[in-house]
């Protein structure tokens, strides 16, 4: 896949340009101030820019601003193997194995058990799962914002929506500000918003709520020199549990490896130190990870984000859309974030292109069937994410065996298998009762203790 440099040049002043492919070349065309667009997609992360070239490649004059210009640092750089066929339809996917590096599966580190456990995505139910990628955002992103400009949506750079109204139905109308300062308006029919952690929208409607389940925060670094797993598994990430949380760990093509520790918020706010500082001491706290560290260099600074969890009560409406972070962000630790973004992006096309080109009923319908599916995969990847910190979850994850094949339908949902009717969702609820009757056992056992304890202090 050819690469296009995605430049600014006018909406009322503001530069843009849109590409559109001529005969096999792709031709640069100014946009001319007096434009309005059937779609305006706020952000150029993978949501955002996928939903935009399949919305262009159906014909829809589509703007996608971004408030950064690419390519840019993002966190989030492991992909699933699900991810692969949605590369393919959107013929990026030659572009992304020159970037990323095979991951295979993944590897579970746990203090309470004597040696890790290596899964990997080939053993899951369905084998066509077999790989996908880790992958340096900043490119990733890139790719994915020049195939939307070659599919012939207009991308603007280095601009934000600073605010977004809806006067009358089908028409929406946005404040535009630029580097410069200067604030423009653009008009749409609809609005995409893929705002990513900004949460555009739901925090205009002050529809987005902290996840009482799950207060997380993250503090992260890169690395170079790290140890990784010997030959084919080199670019699988690896899990390392730790009392206050887990860790990732993801090899990159480029020899760094990504660090992070997912931890509960207080932990992170109950820092002394420098972010750095702490990061490293938080590090110490795991000796597995310790040791894949030894010899390896940070390349910068660490970065700690706080409010890791949230879902708005709102997701769409008649002339808008939510997708992938700007709706819902739960926790990075099963690499789920680019995939439900992504996969997301491709059901809000439907529904957009029904809003757009349907009547009002069929327009309410494809927006219900969105927001169902996109629900019903976060609440499959959730169980297992609330639960990830548990002991009982642990073993379960920890423990050979694959009885009723149990085994095999957790590897196909962390391969991404969470939209489609499958047979796995049978096995996955068998999983559930195994969890919650070793869940069961362990707390009865530590009652136990508990008597017996106060029984010996009593005689004592």
């Amino acid at each position: 896949m050819r690469t296009y440099h995605v430049s600014p040049v006018g909406i009322a002043g503001i530069t843009a340009w849109s590409f559109r492919a001529t005969h096999g070349k792709v031709v640069a065309m100014a946009i001319s101030s007096d434009e309005s667009f059937d779609v305006l997609v706020v952000g150029g992360g993978p949501a955002g820019s996928t939903i935009a070239t399949l919305l262009a490649r159906r014909g829809e004059r589509v703007l996608l601003v971004e408030k950064e210009r690419h390519p840019r640092f993002h966190i989030g750089e492991s992909l699933l193997p699900m991810n692969m066929p949605l590369f393919d339809e959107l013929g990026v996917g030659e572009a992304i194995a020159r970037i990323g590096i095979p991951k295979y599966g993944v590897e579970f580190v746990s203090p309470d058990h004597d040696k890790p456990v290596s899964l990997d995505f080939v053993q899951g139910w369905d084998r066509s799962l077999a790989s996908a990628y880790e992958v340096r955002r900043s490119e990733f992103d890139h790719v994915l914002l020049n195939n939307a400009a070659a599919a012939g949506a207009a991308v603007l750079e280095g601009h934000r929506v600073a605010a977004v109204e809806f006067p009358a139905r089908g028409h929406v109308v946005a404040r535009i500000s630029g580097a410069d300062g200067r604030h423009r308006q653009v008009q749409a029919k609809f609005v995409v918003d893929a705002s990513g952690r900004d949460t555009l929208l739901a925090t205009k409607f002050a529809s987005k709520v902290s996840n009482k389940r799950h207060h997380s925060a993250a503090v992260y670094g890169h690395f170079t020199g790290a140890r990784r797993l010997p030959g084919r598994a080199e670019g699988n990430i690896s899990i390392f549990w730790f009392d206050r949380g887990w860790f990732w760990f993801i090899p990159l093509a480029d020899g760094t490896t990504s660090v992070g520790a997912v931890c509960h918020a207080e932990f992170i706010r109950s820092r002394k130190t420098d972010v750095t500082a702490f990061f490293r001491d938080t590090i110490a706290m795991s000796p597995a990870l310790s040791d894949r560290l030894r010899d390896a260099e940070m390349t910068g600074p660490a970065t700690a984000t706080g409010n890791y969890s949230y879902k708005s009560c709102v997701m769409h409406g008649p002339d808008f859309i939510m997708v992938g972070d700007a709706y819902c962000f739960i926790d990075p630790v099963f690499s789920s974030g680019v995939y439900l973004a992504m996969q997301g992006a491709f059901f809000a096309a439907d529904a957009v292109t029904a809003s757009l080109r349907g009547s009002r009923a069929e327009a309410a319908r494809a927006l219900r069937r969105y927001e169902a599916g996109v629900d019903r995969a976060l609440a499959r990847f959730s169980w297992f994410i609330y639960r990830v910190n548990r002991p009982a979850i642990r073993a379960l994850f920890m423990e050979n065996g694959n009885p009723l094949r149990m085994r095999e339908a957790v590897l196909s949902l962390l391969s991404g298998d969470v939209f489609r009717a499958s047979p796995i969702h049978a096995r996955l609820r068998l999983f559930k009762g195994l969890y919650y009757l070793k869940a069961m056992a362990a707390a009865a056992g530590f009652r136990r203790a508990r008597l017996r304890g106060g029984a010996k202090a009593g005689k004592a």
